[in-house]
């Protein structure tokens, strides 16, 4: 677990130091766009689901169901989709402590010259506000050395081939 909370803490930093430099940034508390329209159900290292399975079974029994039939449901639906992991009532994550770290650096790395992140955030980064954005290729390849990655619906049903 060293590793990912290594990389967590990384990621932490640099939405920080973009959030702190820019006050208009909007992936703060509050916003969840992302997580309503998502391209795809993130990926997630085995260290990021032993996590997110100690968070779901922390939660009250209906929620983490709740949370369990969404995770499901999402395998097969077309995209986008919204996060299972979110209350789509408040507009929080039920895991947030525990969240993916895709989620985490959503909106604040990009690929080459690709922002990964909303409609906002492009609009953003064409302004030309000269964000020093994370590395997305290097996240990914730190991730990637954590072990096997898969679906949240492949590491829930244990059928992620690792």
């Amino acid at each position: 677990m060293a590793g990912l909370y290594q990389i967590q803490e990384a990621v932490r930093l640099r939405a920080q130091e973009i959030t702190d430099t820019y006050a208009e940034w909007p992936c703060r508390k509050g916003c969840d766009d992302c997580c309503r329209n998502l391209a795809s159900i993130p990926q997630v290292t085995s260290p990021e689901w032993e996590l997110l399975a100690a968070a779901l079974d922390a939660l009250p029994l209906e929620v983490a169901e709740g949370v369990r039939q969404r995770i499901r449901e999402n395998a097969g639906r077309p995209r986008p989709v919204s996060c299972p992991l979110l209350d789509t009532r408040t507009g929080s994550c039920l895991v947030y402590q525990a969240r993916p770290v895709a989620c985490r650096a959503y909106g604040f790395y990009a690929e080459r010259q690709y922002v990964l992140g909303c409609a906002r955030i492009e609009t953003l980064a064409g302004e030309g506000h000269g964000v020093v954005w994370g590395n997305h290729t290097a996240l990914e390849e730190r991730l990637q050395g954590l072990g096997t990655q898969a679906k949240l619906s492949e590491w829930m049903s244990g059928g992620y081939g690792g």
